[in-house]
């Protein structure tokens, strides 16, 4: 009998040790992509990525999987370059196809301020030495001819930015791809282990615990997304996070009709297709907060309104299925990276609706904060003393969708 190419299982199920050098809270894309560069790039093997779920069972599993780097701050752009270009050459380096597609990516202007804020970001794109272009709304019908552009609409089509590097991934197997090429290099990956506490003694962390027991270390780094604020509290840290639901649905199985993805902050809605047919949607955050992965249908019904004002083909489609993940939200809508006041604890946090873009990048500046006990110079930026020195980055207004 032939034996099955694939193999039952793509990286060991260990029992967590006593202690470790360092251990990583959260077995999403963030967390599995530090452990991966802290093994390969500091050759730190001695990590345990502890995930109270199944890995990738959070945000990673419900997000709409949208990457692009054309952000206005040069913050901003940097550390979301920095993430494109590791896309460009993930597949090829962890050896698994991760369906990432450069398909381009639309932003539309609907009024002469979205022109204007539209044609400022390009040109600091193109000064930041990324790739943006700015076209009209006979350029945009021309690029993705079922958008909607008639002059009559409530909020007509005016141009649009486009990257053309950008594009989209599939979620699941990104994780996979991390979580087998971590395994592989000795890390252990824990899951249904759940953080429950903090051993601190000096103001330094000696450990965590969890239902599993305790487990030592000599540095813990949170990545858990919409949690870190409840896990910071657990170790005095009061970070200035909100927790909201943040929903997403698909359709049904189409042929293929829109080869590009197509964002607009005006009428609110974001669509791609995926590989496998469906097409995939959100918009923005629910106004409340809150820790259920679950939102309010009028959200939901909101992007459905919002999509066939874009795309009246999309009339007749069925919904499958909607779900939320719960995001972090800091007060410049830019992420946290770096040291906490507690010695050898270090925070990946705020990327709110942003986070799977960035995920090699994250994953990279983070391993090397943790690593080296400072933060990596495309983190120096997103350092949490930001709130205090009022050197906020701001990307709020200025992303046009923060997707």
């Amino acid at each position: 009998m032939n034996e099955s190419p694939h193999p039952d299982f793509l990286w060991r199920n260990p029992e967590p040790r006593r202690a470790y050098d360092v251990v990583i809270v959260g077995g999403g894309g963030h967390g599995l992509a530090t452990a991966y560069y802290l093994a390969k790039n500091h050759g730190i093997t001695d990590v345990a990525v502890l995930e109270k779920g199944w890995l990738a069972g959070g945000n990673m599993a419900r997000n709409t999987t949208i990457i692009r780097s054309n952000y206005l701050w040069d913050e901003s752009a940097g550390i979301y370059e920095h993430a494109l270009k590791l896309w460009e050459g993930l597949a090829e380096e962890l050896d698994y196809d991760l369906l990432f597609s450069q398909r381009g990516v639309l932003n539309l202007a609907h009024s002469p301020a979205d022109v204007r804020e539209g044609m400022r970001r390009v040109n600091a794109n193109l000064l930041n030495g990324i790739d943006a272009e700015w076209l009209d709304a006979d350029e945009v019908r021309k690029f993705c001819p079922i958008v909607n552009t008639s002059p009559d609409v409530r909020h007509p089509v005016l141009g649009a930015t486009l990257q053309r590097r950008a594009g989209i991934a599939k979620h699941d197997r990104v994780a996979w791809a991390y979580a087998r090429a971590a395994d592989r290099l000795g890390v252990d990956l824990i899951q249904g282990c759940e953080v429950t506490g903090f051993d601190i003694a000096g103001g330094r962390v000696r450990g965590v615990r969890t239902n599993l027991g305790r487990i030592g270390a000599h540095r813990v780094a949170l990545a858990a997304a919409g949690h870190t604020s409840v896990l910071a509290a657990r170790a005095g840290i009061r970070l200035p996070l909100q927790s909201h639901p943040l929903q997403a649905l698909v359709s049904e199985l189409l042929e293929p009709v829109l080869d590009c993805v197509v964002m607009s902050n005006a009428v609110h809605v974001y669509v791609s297709q995926a590989h496998k047919g469906e097409l995939v949607m959100g918009a923005g955050i629910d106004a409340y907060n809150s820790y259920g992965q679950r939102g309010s249908f009028h959200i939901i019904e909101r992007q459905m309104s919002a999509a066939l004002e874009l795309f009246p083909i999309f009339a007749r489609a069925r919904v499958l299925r909607t779900w939320a993940g719960i995001v972090d939200v800091s007060p410049d809508a830019s992420p946290i990276i770096g040291l906490t006041p507690v010695e050898n604890l270090f925070v990946n946090a705020g990327w709110g609706t942003g986070g799977f873009k960035a995920t090699p990048g994250s994953g990279w500046v983070y391993a090397d904060t943790i690593a080296n006990g400072r933060p990596h110079p495309l983190a120096e930026p997103f350092t949490l003393d930001r709130f205090t020195t009022g050197a906020l980055i701001d990307e709020h207004g200025a992303a046009a969708v923060a997707h």
